[in-house]
């Protein structure tokens, strides 16, 4: 099969023939259709997540059919269309799993990380860490849902009943969630960087009621802010942003260091917390919402062979939705 490989930190992803993947007891071989290019991936090519599997296939936002099944394993059928998201794997009998708080156990495993990923024709994954998908989407825009709507749902449900949504950072994950708090009949301001025009135009066209850089003042005071950004300097921006008793919320997996900030900014009882990775329960949430929620999932579709292009212009703020791989085609 072909493969786009990471070798290490730096260094752009190799395209490789490889041996097709046998599934292990447990386990499912798919044929992979799709595959979103998410931030995380890019975070990994440029060594700022920690003691990755070297090498390793990158891609977590897998949309495959199941073609093989290991030892022990008879669902989902073969021929059946799923996603695959960033949590791979779990030991499944610690006190996270065992109250439906996988996403913190300590031998979580990660697809596209710790585990072969999708940035290849075939991939296998834990059949316990399978989605169906909703039949509304075809492969290209299914594959978004599998971590840009995954954890940027987890993270707006950490919002709670906020009437009022500031969103910082808006890519992949925020132009879905966006669509999602307007369905809901909520505000939304959306906050770019600053002086991105096509960023702002982009999410005014989705239905926000204002849009302007993350060094601007929101019309009002938000009620919950998501920053969707790996910048720490947000924290504090955001803080400024947000009314007494709201929340700030840090949904990236990587984010460079919060700088220091004057107690006043947090008083008033703001929380700031983190999201980290998501549970099965959040999948199935998400996707049950998103079959009744018509999203309108933009992408933009790269040939397998051309991942580096794709991270190259995710680096750059260039895609307008999300870059997805097709390794299929």
């Amino acid at each position: 099969m072909q493969a786009m490989v990471c070798d290490g930190p730096g260094r752009p992803l190799a395209l490789r023939s490889l041996p097709r993947p046998q599934p292990a007891p447990g386990q499912v071989l798919l044929a992979v259709r799709a595959c979103g290019v998410c931030r995380t991936d890019l975070h990994l090519v440029d060594g700022e997540l920690p003691d990755p599997k070297v090498p390793v296939i990158p891609g977590h936002e897998i949309v495959g059919t199941v073609i093989g099944h290991g030892e022990g394993v008879d669902a989902p059928p073969l021929g059946t269309r799923v996603g695959v998201p960033w949590l791979g794997r779990t030991c499944g009998h610690c006190g996270y799993c065992m109250s439906d708080r996988e996403n913190l156990c300590a031998e979580a495993r990660f697809t596209g990380y710790q585990i072969d990923g999708g940035y290849a024709e075939c991939a296998v994954a834990d059949a316990r860490y399978v989605f169906r998908l909703p039949a509304g989407y075809d492969d290209l825009h299914a594959a978004p849902l599998l971590c840009a709507g995954l954890i940027g749902y987890r993270a707006y449900a950490m919002a709670g009943d906020a009437r009022t949504l500031g969103i910082y950072g808006f890519g992949a994950a925020a132009h879905l969630v966006a669509q999602i708090a307007l369905a809901q009949g909520r505000i939304v301001y959306a906050f770019t960087r600053p002086g991105d025009a096509a960023a702002q135009a982009f999410a005014v066209r989705l239905g926000v009621q204002w849009a302007g850089g993350s060094d601007a003042s929101p019309p009002t005071p938000v009620d919950a802010a998501l920053i969707f950004a790996p910048a720490g300097a947000l924290v504090p921006a955001a803080l400024a942003a947000t009314a007494r008793g709201g929340s700030v919320i840090c949904a990236g997996i990587h984010m460079s260091d919060i700088p220091a900030f004057p107690y006043r900014l947090l008083w008033g009882e703001r929380v700031v917390r983190s999201v980290a990775n998501l549970t099965r329960r959040d999948g199935e949430a998400f996707l049950a919402l998103a079959a009744t929620i018509p999203l309108s999932v933009h992408v933009e579709p790269y040939a397998l062979s051309r991942a580096n292009d794709a991270l190259a212009r995710l680096r750059a703020g260039e895609i307008e939705g999300a870059a997805v791989l097709t390794p299929g085609s």
